[in-house]
């Protein structure tokens, strides 16, 4: 009689469970980030970006205007800015012992950014984000620097898309 008793009150407690964790997800709101009654794309278009120092910044600033205003480029009195910079690092990977040359590398760009309302200069979200992007290195150095340059230029866009989505889901909430 008394497993009875104690099978209906596990069975009561998992139905309770069952319930109260249905609604407690239920409060949760997954929404698709770039959908049309979020309003992220139209606050993305009055992003203003900071102006460039160095070639890589510019290579992820170009990136980052595009993506912000879907090609419109930038606007012309933002309702947003974000300070920028970035540096990039070239690092040997693969060293042949004999030549005591590397054949092989890592560029890694790294962006450290700050957003910020223009009116009143409140920082909206504060970060930093690096990507690594993988280069051989031929035995010319023409060809040599080629690489490396297109390496950096991967680097940047990819960190460019990392930081863009930073800006994208600071400004939907």
């Amino acid at each position: 009689m008394s497993s009875d008793i104690a099978c209906k009150l596990a069975r009561n407690a998992g139905i309770a469970m069952i319930l109260a964790s249905a609604a407690f997800l239920s409060a949760c709101q997954v929404r698709p980030l770039y959908s049309e009654n979020s309003g992220v794309t139209e606050k993305l278009s009055s992003v203003g970006f900071s102006p460039a120092g160095s070639r890589i910044e510019q290579q992820v600033r170009n990136h980052l205007i595009f993506l912000a205003s879907r090609g419109a480029g930038e606007p012309e009195n933002p309702e947003y800015q974000v300070e920028m910079h970035a540096s990039s690092t070239v690092s040997d990977t693969l060293l042949t012992e004999s030549a005591d040359t590397s054949r092989a590398g890592r560029v890694t760009v790294s962006v450290t950014y700050t957003l910020r309302a223009a009116t009143d200069n409140h920082v909206i979200k504060a970060g930093s984000r690096a990507t690594t992007a993988l280069v051989d290195f031929p035995d010319q150095e023409f060809a040599k620097q080629r690489a490396i340059r297109d390496a950096e230029n991967r680097a940047a866009d990819q960190v460019a898309e990392f930081v863009g989505a930073d800006i994208a889901a600071a400004l939907s909430r």
